[in-house]
């Protein structure tokens, strides 16, 4: 098995000058107080900076709204996982017995977090030149894997503009449960469309992602009234 810092240098193709910053990127807070939480924080702003840029050069004729959109699939928690799981990151995270036990190193929300905390410590280490060659280099490839801006848009969003269209009111969202400690809250939310009488739940670790997901299976339960017709 490869060690850390060999890992690095032949997954992300940077060779870390501070070895405790790579260290610190791969520990979870369940096995050290010293672990990634504070480079996550720091690598989000970087990783959304640096595709930012990417798009803003790979596509001149995409407005605000769509690099926006494009922006949001290439970050979220879903396409972060995928990346990390490619680089075998999982084997490299140092996670305390019970996570461990419970499969923590393929746990997408984990995966996710430390590849932004890794993206944190090659900043802190190398600089910006460094982090977004890393962050171009992992990324560039999948711009091609980008369906059109506007399939992009957020279910809740096109749920509104869908019903708009007909000219019915908007949906009503609810939180209707919250469960799980302090740190790893799980939301229930409710979307009712009143004048369809549709309503459908959702789950996620925010209030909007639940809200997200419920809205989902709304447009999921027009699209197939409208195949039915």
């Amino acid at each position: 098995m490869l060690t850390a810092d060999e890992w690095a240098e032949a997954r992300l193709g940077y060779a870390f000058r501070d070895p405790a910053l790579l260290d610190a990127a791969l520990t979870h807070r369940s096995a050290s107080r010293c672990n990634y939480e504070r480079l996550e924080f720091l690598g989000d702003a970087v990783l959304n900076f640096a595709v930012a840029v990417l798009l803003y050069r790979e596509y001149p004729q995409a407005d605000e709204g769509d690099l926006s959109r494009y922006r949001a699939a290439l970050v979220s928690g879903g396409s972060l996982a995928e990346v990390a799981s490619g680089l075998g990151l999982g084997e490299q995270l140092r996670l305390g017995s019970g996570e461990l036990k419970s499969g923590g190193f393929r746990r997408s929300s984990i995966l996710a977090d430390a590849l932004e905390a890794l993206f944190g410590a090659v900043y802190l280490d190398g600089g910006v030149a460094a982090a977004s060659a890393v962050i171009e280099a992992l990324f560039a490839g999948r711009l091609g894997e980008l369906p059109d801006a506007r399939d992009l848009r957020d279910p809740k969003t096109r749920l509104q503009e869908h019903l708009q269209a007909r000219g019915l009111p908007l949906p009503a969202y609810a939180v209707e449960a919250v469960s799980g400690e302090p740190h790893e809250h799980r939301f229930v939310a409710s979307c009712e469309v009143a004048s369809l009488d549709l309503q459908a739940r959702g789950e996620g670790s925010s209030r909007r992602r639940a809200e997200q997901e419920a809205a989902q299976r709304i447009l999921a339960a027009l699209e197939r009234e409208a195949a039915a017709t």
